[in-house]
């Protein structure tokens, strides 16, 4: 699998075209992110992303399967009498790591009284993730956004109705 940018059509799913969307529809069921969180922290084994994800095997079995369509993990063969597989995080898998840390923090601070696990930076102290901006460094905050639509016939509100008085 190379760097390049897995093809799909945002436009194709209902609503505002959204790269957001376009995400979810590939990773927004818990079981797809937790499989990736499993083999993100070094689980590869169906059998241990399964029992450390809760998922059934049935539907961790159709993720995995999804995932792997997608390009965001890859089966290695690790034994060939019977053939056994582990999965790995393409380069696409490996840059879900923002979104995963984003929601535990998410989670941390919102939902649990005490967090179960910390991530910790080469230094030694906990990570708090931070966003900043490529093009000069500064630290993003919400109210430095502005959404701009490239979509054609939609707006921040949403889809544009033509005027018939134009017509």
């Amino acid at each position: 699998m190379s760097d390049d940018v897995l093809e799909f059509d945002a436009t194709t799913i209902p609503g505002r075209p959204c790269s957001m969307a376009a995400t979810l529809s590939l990773v927004g069921e818990k079981w797809a992110l937790l499989a990736v969180r499993e083999i993100f922290w070094g689980n590869h084994r169906f059998d241990e992303i399964a029992r450390n994800t809760g998922a059934p095997r049935d539907r961790l079995a159709a993720r995995l399967r999804s995932l792997e369509a997608a390009g965001v993990v890859e089966r290695q063969l690790y034994s060939e009498r019977p053939p056994r597989y582990e999965y790995h995080l393409t380069p696409a898998g490996r840059d879900l790591s923002t979104v995963m840390q984003a929601l535990r923090s998410w989670g941390d601070r919102w939902l649990v009284g005490e967090p179960p696990a910390a991530v910790a930076h080469s230094c030694g102290e906990d990570l708090d993730a931070l966003y900043v901006c490529r093009h000069c460094g500064d630290e993003v905050r919400n109210r430095d956004l502005e959404l701009q639509m490239r979509t054609p016939a939609w707006d921040l509100s949403g889809p544009v109705v033509p005027d018939d008085s134009e017509q």
